[in-house]
């Protein structure tokens, strides 16, 4: 790896800006961060002979999400001629991203050192190592997590190094809290987060995808690129041992709204002939099935019920497709689903869940009422979680809380569940210091899992009718309840969960605005008494094609297949699973864009006349 080091104007831009109009001091010039990539510029990419004359592109880029905006952008900028195929109509242009938070990880950040935290490239490579957790063959070339590790590398020296000058050079912005994710709860050098590093973007994910969009509309204004829309890829067209194109079915056009079904009526069928074709197709999250048919026997029994955090477009097809043109899956076993999934009351993709991003202080009990141990706590250890759910023989667990801390600690994942963040409207923002944000109050006056009483015994009650099961033994859970409670009265404790709201408290970010002052549960005065029901909620393939650091699809063999690229969650993010077994969190849009950006310079190099 190139070890140069950037000066911090040069890799976190000239300041922040939140938002435009609202000045704000810059951070001092400090050294930092290592130059991302620099594998992939080491490296010899084979070039490919120009596109003969029956050719109808340069590149064909399968999937019109971030990863394949990204790609298609690095493509047109560098002068070839695209094709950007998408089963879905224009008006899912950015796929999950758009419906995304807008998170992303960056290290030593300007935003980070401005709430007083000290981060670095080693203790984000620590953290990133004690979560992924590697352990299929980083050594060998054979091995799964060969490419995953040398992707993890690359992405951390990118978080650490030019990310976010490049996105600022883009007009990216971001809100200057920075939120803690994936906290760990464990040893220094096991899973989770260190420090905070979780940026949430000024714009949510449309924010992101928005100056890749229009790099790439203005490609197709500029001739470069061309849409093609409703056009499902059912093949991948090999001759001579070469990729050399797609085949698939035309679907009948459609004028369905963002996120909505669309319909599968094949209206026509068509093959595209290019020497490169980059598939950037998306994961497995709305496909049940497929979930349950990889789900690991680690992670427990497969839920029966599962709520989908993703649009029913997002179908993992072209995995199995690009598979039988001989690209390798790797590690399909693992992925990232949420623990905190409520049933949307107003759904706009079949089975819609939305998550809950808790801040530390709702107590978690099990459906039966046991509470969880550590790290079984709001914002800890997800995949943790979810073993300790599927160990329980039920499906659902609860958070038992109040008022006062759903006001400060709930927010919901999605863009759309974030008006004040998606519209950049700083007064509505502002609004949430003296009232619970609208959402999370829409949600649980309309929703159908949040449960509201102002004794226990009606909440106890109110939770056995949700469920029609009984399972929550009133004096059982009083005694849990009044256990931790008891806990508050000093400002040291025993209590794992409790000792994390004190350690949040002492971060300016959490004080300021993700956790509320530590009281007790069943303090009047904190009230009323909420508990919400939480349902599993599908969203992330970790695992994929495997592909080297030029985003080339590697055979069963370990060599990569000419013409054949992938990016983004179709490939683990890089490498067929840059982030093992577990996420950091802020980092899936992150690996759409650097995987993205890497492949499409790489497959431009390599159809370089």
């Amino acid at each position: 790896m190139d070890n140069h080091r950037e000066s911090s104007e040069a890799r976190h831009g000239h300041g922040s800006e939140f938002p435009a109009g609202v000045s704000r001091r810059h951070a001092l010039t400090v050294a930092g961060g290592v130059l991302a990539g620099a594998a992939l510029a080491q490296m010899a990419v084979p070039a490919f002979a120009a596109p003969a004359a029956s050719a109808d592109a340069d590149a064909i880029v399968v999937g019109h999400g971030l990863a394949g905006l990204v790609a298609t952008a690095e493509l047109a900028a560098a002068g070839r001629k695209v094709l950007l195929l998408d089963q879905e109509p224009e008006s899912n242009l950015g796929g999950q991203a758009f419906w995304s938070f807008g998170g992303l990880f960056f290290v030593d950040s300007e935003e980070q050192r401005l709430m007083g935290i000290k981060d670095s490239r080693e203790l984000a490579w620590q953290d990133w190592l004690g979560t992924a957790g590697f352990d299929r063959g980083i050594d060998d070339p054979a091995g799964q997590d060969h490419w995953a590790y040398k992707w993890a590398e690359a992405y951390v020296d990118f978080a650490a190094g030019e990310k976010r000058s490049w996105l600022y050079g883009l007009g990216v912005r971001w809100f200057p809290i920075v939120g803690w994710a994936e906290r760990g709860g464990g040893l220094a050098d096991g899973h989770g987060n260190s420090v905070p590093r979780f940026h949430v973007t000024w714009g949510t994910g449309p924010a992101v995808v928005e100056p890749f969009e229009k790099k790439v509309r203005d490609a197709v204004a500029a001739g470069k690129v061309t849409f093609k829309f409703r056009h499902r890829v059912d093949g991948i067209v090999t001759t001579g041992g070469a990729v050399t194109g797609v085949r698939g079915a035309i679907l009948e056009p459609s004028d369905a709204a963002r996120g909505k079904p669309t319909s599968r009526t094949v209206v026509g069928d068509f093959e595209l002939r290019a020497p490169v074709v980059i598939v950037t197709s998306g994961g497995i999250g709305a496909n049940h099935d497929l979930v349950r048919q990889n789900w690991p026997a680690r992670l427990g029994t497969p839920p029966k019920f599962m709520v989908t955090g993703v649009p029913a477009h997002v179908d993992g097809r072209m995995l199995a497709i690009t598979e039988k043109a001989g690209g390798r899956i790797v590690n399909p076993d693992r992925m990232w689903h949420y623990t905190e999934g409520l049933r949307n009351y107003d759904p706009i993709w079949p089975g819609h869940g939305i998550r809950i991003l808790p801040g530390p202080s709702s107590m978690w009990f099990d459906a039966t009422g046991k509470r969880f141990n550590t790290p079984d706590i709001p914002g800890y250890d997800t995949l943790h979680t979810l073993k300790s759910i599927t160990d329980s023989g039920y499906d659902y667990s609860w958070f038992v809380t109040t008022q006062k801390i759903i006001a400060k600690e709930f927010a919901l994942s999605g863009s759309e569940q974030n008006p004040d963040l998606t519209e950049k409207n700083i007064w509505k923002l502002l609004s949430r210091i003296w009232q619970t944000p609208e959402p999370i109050e829409k949600f649980k006056e309309k929703g159908a899992d949040f449960v509201v009483a102002t004794t226990l015994p009606e909440l106890v009650a109110g939770m056995n009718k949700l469920t029609g099961d009984n399972l929550i033994d009133l004096a059982d859970l009083k005694r849990q309840i009044d256990a931790r409670d008891r806990e508050i009265d000093n400002p040291y404790t025993k209590d794992v969960q409790v000792m994390g709201i004190r350690n949040a408290l002492s971060y300016p970010g959490d004080s300021l605005s993700r956790t509320a002052s530590a009281h007790k549960i069943l303090d009047s005065g904190a009230g009323p008494l909420i508990a919400v029901r939480l349902n599993i909620l599908t969203r992330k393939t970790l695992g994929g094609l495997q592909t080297d650091l030029s985003g080339r699809v590697l055979d069963s063999t370990g060599n990569p297949i000419p013409g054949l690229y992938a990016a983004g969650e179709v490939a683990g993010f890089g490498g067929g699973g840059v982030h093992g077994y577990r996420s950091l969190e802020g980092t899936f849009l992150g690996g759409c864009l650097f995987s993205g950006r890497q492949t499409g310079r790489a497959a431009a190099a390599a159809t370089a006349s």
